[in-house]
């Protein structure tokens, strides 16, 4: 497939207006058309899985390509080298958070990079980590609880971090396997009230907001 003739049709598909908005969410890009996201999604559907299409559209700078690409990239062919390779191109949290949500998470490397990424200084890869063990909570459904307690250290680790796309992700992360069930959402408890004691406003903060969320889901859902 011709990608010359995709980008055409993104920006077809575009809508200018938008673009003051994405900024506005803190959106950034060189380039982009504004395609919406569900537009995005109908446009994958009808092009299906295309690995060699995908790493081209990656390639450039075209905002709307590179998440195309992450809709229509094989995750059988995603090799390590590949995903470190995107991942090092990440500059927005869209970009970031969409790669994660629709190939990341399906790839054998998923656990593996949750973990490493977490330990990185670059802020959309550390936020990338903490994404993917969102994605991994999410969706894992099957997971035993064992799966997901070695990242809780981690979320300690990093609460004090104060950089917005990361503290974000991290009170995600906590709320998200919080929300598993009712054991993990007693451990997140434990854990957002361990990270509570730093003396951090960015830890107070992940710690407070996760507790208000996660006691009132184990109030409604797990009793």
């Amino acid at each position: 497939m011709d990608i010359n003739k995709i980008i055409r049709d993104l920006e077809k598909l575009g809508n200018p207006q938008a673009l003051a908005g994405m900024q506005r969410f803190g959106i950034k890009f060189k380039k982009s058309f504004g395609v919406p996201i569900p537009v995005l999604r109908k446009l994958s559907k009808e092009i299906k899985y295309n690995h060699d299409l995908a790493l081209d559209l990656w390639k450039s700078d075209i905002h709307d390509a590179k998440i195309l690409a992450t809709m229509i990239a094989e995750p059988k062919r995603m090799t390590n080298e590949i995903i470190e390779s995107w991942v090092k191109d990440f500059y927005s949290w869209d970009i970031c958070d969409q790669c994660c949500k629709n190939i990341f998470k399906n790839t054998p490397f998923a656990y593996q990079k949750a973990v490493e990424w977490t330990s990185r200084n670059e802020e959309f890869i550390k936020r990338a980590g903490f994404v993917m063990m969102v994605e991994l909570a999410v969706h894992n459904r099957k997971a035993d609880n064992k799966y997901f307690e070695p990242f809780f250290p981690i979320i300690i680790r990093e609460s004090t971090d104060s950089r917005n796309f990361v503290r974000k992700a991290v009170n995600w992360a906590l709320r998200q396997i919080g929300k598993r069930n009712y054991e993990l959402s007693i451990r997140a408890i434990e854990v957002a009230n361990e990270i509570y004691k730093i003396d951090s406003k960015t830890a107070k903060w992940v710690a407070s907001d996760a507790i208000r969320e996660l006691k009132n889901k184990s109030r409604n859902n797990f009793v």
